[in-house]
């Protein structure tokens, strides 16, 4: 049987570790605007209503329009950063074999890609990229074939949703091009990946993300709120 749908992204655990507070904060309100992903941040300092709340990241130089755009791209290089280590650990521990191995490899190979690419275009953005957070994954992620699958799966899912999300607020046309050409990567991925673990690759016409108040709600419960 596939992962079941009551089955939680990382079992529930906060996996990233930012260095940096600016970092954090900064992932943690586009998380909250977007509707994905604020639940893997450890140690935040916010909670889940307050990063839906929260303005978007305040302008640095240049204009709102390439500042705002930038914002969003540092969060998808966080994620993206994600995909890329989750991969390449798993791979690295030789869970894989076959066929598997030759579908699940190239995923890796797209994120580390993914992860140059949305790099360089904030560079040429005249953004700083976001640094590498330290990640921290629950024992049982690594230890199965099948765990890892289901995973792997959720994650994609997630990347899905993440990209979805930042479609409307995008303004820059080239980044907007940009993100909807990875989107379409990832849904490839996804797709793969249900399929391995005998799910439906395509389980609706129109892709339907999560709603805001939905994901925020099971969010909560993981984020340390700062009390």
């Amino acid at each position: 049987m596939g992962a079941s749908d009551s089955e939680e992204l990382f079992d529930g655990h906060q996996v990233i570790e930012f260095a940096d507070g600016t970092d954090r904060r900064n992932f943690l309100r586009w998380a909250g605007l977007v509707g994905v992903g604020a639940s893997l941040a450890v140690g935040s300092g916010i909670g889940a209503s307050a990063a839906a709340a929260a303005p978007r990241p305040a302008t640095g130089t240049g204009t709102q329009k390439s500042a705002s755009d930038i914002d969003i791209l540092n969060y998808a290089l966080t994620l993206e950063y994600l995909e890329a280590d989750f991969y390449t650990r798993g791979i690295d521990c030789g869970l894989l074999r076959g066929r598997e191995l030759e579908l699940v490899t190239p995923i890796r190979d797209h994120e580390v890609a993914h992860v140059a690419g949305v790099t360089e275009a904030i560079s040429m953005m005249g953004g700083t990229p976001v640094a590498k957070p330290k990640f921290t994954y629950p024992r049982a992620t690594f230890v199965s074939r099948l765990t890892f699958l289901r995973q792997a799966s959720r994650f994609e899912e997630l990347g899905v949703n993440a990209y979805h999300g930042q479609v409307p607020l995008i303004q820059s046309g080239d980044v907007l091009a940009a993100a909807a050409s990875i989107a379409g990567v990832e849904s490839r991925h996804a797709a793969i990946l249900a399929t391995l673990n005998l799910r439906q690759p395509f389980p609706r016409p129109i892709e339907q993300p999560k709603p805001m108040d939905e994901v925020l709600a099971e969010a909560g419960k993981f984020i340390d709120s700062g009390n």
